[in-house]
């Protein structure tokens, strides 16, 4: 894979309008990637969906916009550094310009990577797949293709999110978000078909969207690797490797900061953890440095800002290090697999301790149950209203659906599909909300 051809300006959907001067203009059309997301509505409506914590009372802890709105500055951080120490190597070449993009190309996929999830954390992606694999939606899958059963079963918010951007919903335009080339590609972390998921339940477009995916792959000069028949896979975008790096850093980091504000995790234990990253000369600075505070947070904000540094610096230098093994394709796991020892195992550290602490703590367990309870019981709804959809239930239920969701779809598969997209892109205040009103729990009678 060659940088020049990597970083493209093209606009999907927009193919037949592409001017590659606007790249000279004061705002890049990467520059635009990013302010089209933040003026959008899926965007602003990541505020209420869960993080892993319930949504905040009195103690504020990260939701889906937080979540992002940080990982696109670390995101673009690593990037910066990274484009740095490229730009000599490739100064005087074809790809100069394309380095200097990198840096604006991950902000806006930093940005757009959560965007496929449903509501309720990720309990919300799990309850979807489940409610087909084990549940109500099981009795389907005889009317369905294998491709298909799987892109349900093993639904996955970041084929989610590549399909929000992509695809042309009723009433929209052709492109969907209109996105660049490049920044699309930087989202899609697992780029092949779902009957390829394994039993992680990763892929990273629907049946739907693979053509759209494989336009986009092919014009960047991504690499086509071989798959079984009838199936898709490539190698990873080079960018997905910073974006997935930024991603993995702030949720891990800032789950333990957000436990410990709600009283989950002591002070004590949590500076324990995070001076782990660094060697003993260092840690006694920090300690020095967190001794002229009294404030617990202040003192764990210190060294959460000190840690993500950290990570960053060393995540920049792992993919410039690597940097052509991951432009030929061939680079195993992830930036933060590489990262020096010490740093690697206080990381595995972290996630024990959240496993152990914060994902089974009853805050969010009960958000958990509660959340595939919500989410089962509304696609058991409005499941049985598109396939039944005659019944007089049926068609006042389908009445309430936005238009954009094509429900009343001549294909059962487009129909299905259409319920998951509603479902998907709800809040958990609407979600709860909608659950409540179709169960009678809040009506308006005046007497």
């Amino acid at each position: 894979m060659e940088w020049h051809k990597l970083i493209s300006d093209k606009r999907f959907g927009m193919e037949d309008y592409h001017d590659p001067l606007r790249g000279l203009r004061a705002r890049s059309d990467f520059q635009r990637d990013f302010d089209r997301l933040v003026f959008s509505s899926p965007f602003r409506r990541l505020q209420n969906k869960t993080q892993v914590f319930p949504l905040p009372g009195s103690v504020f802890v990260h939701n889906r916009l937080t979540h992002s709105i940080e990982v696109a500055s670390v995101g673009r951080s690593m990037a910066t550094e990274t484009s740095i120490a490229l730009r000599p190597k490739y100064a005087s070449t074809e790809n100069a310009a394309a380095i200097d993009s990198i840096c604006e190309i991950v902000g806006a996929a930093c940005l757009a990577h959560d965007l496929g999830n449903p509501p309720f954390g990720h309990s919300g992606e799990k309850a979807i797949s489940t409610f087909f694999s084990e549940g109500q939606g099981a009795d389907l899958r005889d009317r369905l293709t294998e491709a298909q059963w799987a892109d349900l079963t093993c639904f996955d918010g970041n084929a989610n999110a590549f399909r929000l951007l992509t695809h042309r919903f009723n009433g929209r335009r052709p492109g969907g978000f209109a996105m660049t080339y490049s920044t699309l590609a930087s989202i899609v972390k697992y780029p092949y078909d779902s009957i390829l998921a394994g039993d992680k339940n990763k892929f990273g477009f629907f049946t739907t969207e693979r053509d759209s995916f494989v336009r986009v792959a092919d014009d960047l000069g991504m690499r086509r690797l071989e798959s079984r028949p009838g199936t898709t896979r490539y190698a990873r975008y080079p960018l997905v490797y910073l974006v997935e790096a930024a991603d993995d850093i702030c949720y891990e980091v800032m789950d333990i900061e957000d436990a410990h504000k709600l009283g989950i995790i002591p002070t004590e234990r949590v500076i324990e953890r995070f001076l782990d990253f660094f060697d003993a000369n260092v840690q006694i600075h920090k300690l020095e440095r967190m001794s002229r505070v009294d404030d617990p947070n202040e003192k764990i904000g210190y060294l959460r800002s000190a840690v993500i540094g950290s990570l960053v610096e060393a995540c920049s230098t792992v993919f410039v290090e690597n940097e052509e093994v991951i432009l030929a394709g061939e680079f195993e796991g992830s930036l933060l697999k590489h990262i020096p020892e010490r740093m690697r195992e206080a990381y595995g550290k972290c996630s024990r301790l959240s496993c152990e602490r914060i994902y089974q703590s009853p805050d969010v367990v009960d958000i958990e149950l509660a959340g595939n309870r919500i989410i089962s019981y509304l696609l058991g709804s409005l499941v049985e209203a598109v396939v039944n959809p005659t019944l007089n239930y049926s068609r006042l239920l389908l009445s309430k659906v936005p238009e954009q969701y094509d429900v009343r779809a001549k294909d059962l598969f487009t129909r299905l599909q259409a319920v998951v997209d509603h479902v998907s892109a709800m809040t958990d205040v609407y979600a709860l909300d909608l659950y409540r009103r179709l169960n009678g729990m809040s009506l308006k009678i005046n007497y």
